[in-house]
């Protein structure tokens, strides 16, 4: 999804929405749909090349196989009478030149190398694949959309995600390379999550190169990493019964056995301590919190409701207060014969909608302009105020800053994103359109900051955030306005 953002120092914000695909090549693909799209290209021109080297593969092969075919026949008629055969003139000679001419060329035709050009062709194009950064950046963000829409592994899995167009299914290893991204980012909690899945999958009969010991190695310890002693021993069992010699398990199983037993005598000692001091030890329906696991501030949970759907019902009396209209802005010549198309969004605050603002062309000339432009998105450090290049984590792990205003803990800010500037120097479109944006809302676009084109990637998000800039010690802030241009 591509953004169009114009941000005017004290004054306006302008976003325009439209879905855009890039053509551009760069690095962090995961981080920009429109990156990403030419990836697909560039498979595809290598399957075309795969295709060619096999046709040429089995043309050679056809050929020695037809040799092969007229000297089997052959060596058979030949070897039934052999002086007889070789009482033939012509067969002499011929057997002389097949092994001293045709043989030769057989050998050469075997051993000519035809992987050449698409060996070649893959080297050159590998220079523009994604790296080890883009396919774990990817991976997070399919854990990170899994927690924001609350989304089990199963549903990922068999590819039934709601709204997409074009199902795909996870194989054990699509489910085993995502919970071993996890563990390498020690995060446990979706390391199960996915662990448990691939084993789910090997229990259904999948066929993997994985094997199930190595998954039940995972998710044993996994479970252990989250003080889930109980299902950390079950596991550990189960993998040695299919390998009863693996070092690490048989001793990872006495380890838990002995911290269960120690566990074990803790509470009961704890209850028996209770007991003596004639306290009764309320119990509680909540479930316990997993070893690791930080529950999320406020403004995230409120954010990832949103993202749900699940944010603030406006009252049907409220919604009768909304309405549809053409509006010329207080009659703008420029919309008096053709007003646009507003409608009431919201009414605190009041949020509008303008239809119809850009053309499809203008649209795709915006694109045009965009993707060869497209940097990875920054954002303001909240302690010193400069622009910085947006980390990317997994959600359960999320860090948190000191806010410089309030002091209050804070979500850092993550923006999985990439981001382009425009001007009137690049087309004169741009000056067209922030002159349209101005005859529309009455406010001056001439402290405004350049057009801004934003195009997000997998999972891609922008955290909850203040809208100011810092210079120095002031705080310069920016009054929000959203056109949602649709395709």
């Amino acid at each position: 999804m591509f953004v169009f953002r114009v941000k005017m120092q004290f004054s306006l914000c302008i976003l325009l929405s439209c879905l855009l695909e890039s053509l551009s090549a760069h690095s962090d693909f995961y981080t920009s749909i429109g990156h990403m799209t030419d990836l697909l290209y560039t498979e595809k021109d290598l399957v075309t090349a795969l295709k060619e080297y096999i046709r040429v593969e089995e043309s050679k092969l056809e050929q020695v196989k037809r040799w092969a075919s007229q000297l089997d026949s052959l060596s058979i008629t030949a070897t039934q009478d052999p002086e007889g055969f070789l009482g033939h003139p012509v067969n002499a000679f011929k057997l002389m030149k097949r092994l001293n001419t045709e043989w030769g060329e057989l050998e050469t035709l075997v051993l000519k190398d035809t992987t050449d050009a698409f060996i070649s062709n893959l080297t050159l194009q590998r220079q523009n694949f994604p790296t080890d950064d883009d396919q774990t950046g990817a991976a997070k963000a399919l854990l990170r959309l899994q927690d924001t829409y609350r989304l089990d592994s199963n549903t990922i899995s068999i590819g039934n995600l709601p709204g997409v167009t074009y199902k795909s299914p996870m194989t054990v290893e699509d489910c085993f390379e995502l919970g071993k991204i996890a563990y390498t980012d020690m995060d446990y909690y979706h390391t199960e999550l996915w662990m448990s899945q691939a084993l789910r999958q090997l229990d259904q009969g999948e066929e993997s190169t994985v094997d199930k010991v190595t998954v039940l190695d995972y998710l044993s310890y996994a479970l252990y990493q989250q003080g889930e002693l109980e299902r950390a021993l079950e596991f550990t069992k189960r993998l040695l019964k299919l390998d009863s010699e693996h070092q690490r398990a048989r001793g990872n199983l006495k380890y838990f056995e002995f911290q269960l037993l120690k566990q074990r005598s803790d509470e009961e000692e704890e209850a028996q301590k209770q007991k003596d001091e004639g306290k009764v030890e309320t119990k509680t329906e909540e479930k316990p919190k997993k070893k690791g696991y930080r529950e999320p501030l406020p403004e995230r949970k409120m954010y990832e409701k949103l993202c749900r759907g699940e944010g603030i019902r406006m009252t049907p009396r409220r919604r009768s207060r909304l309405f549809c209209r053409y509006y010329d802005n207080n009659r703008n010549p420029s919309y008096l014969l053709k007003p646009v198309k507003q409608e009431d969004e919201w009414d605190r605050p009041y949020i509008v909608r303008y239809h119809d603002i850009m053309s499809h062309s203008e649209i795709e000339k915006i694109k045009e302009l965009a993707k060869p432009r497209l940097r990875r998105a920054t954002i303001s450090n909240p302690i010193t105020g400069v622009l910085e290049t947006a980390p990317y984590r997994i959600s359960k792990r999320r860090a948190t800053v000191h806010d410089p205003l309030t002091g209050k803990l804070t979500t850092a800010q993550y923006r999985v994103s990439k981001s382009a500037w425009l001007t009137g120097y690049d087309h004169p479109l741009i000056d067209k359109i922030n002159q349209r944006i101005e005859d529309i809302t009455g406010l001056e676009m001439d402290t405004a900051e350049e057009l801004q084109v934003a195009n997000y990637g997998v999972g891609g998000q922008y955290e909850p955030h203040f809208d100011f800039g810092r210079v120095g010690p002031d705080l310069i802030f920016f009054l929000s306005t959203y056109f949602m241009v649709e395709l």
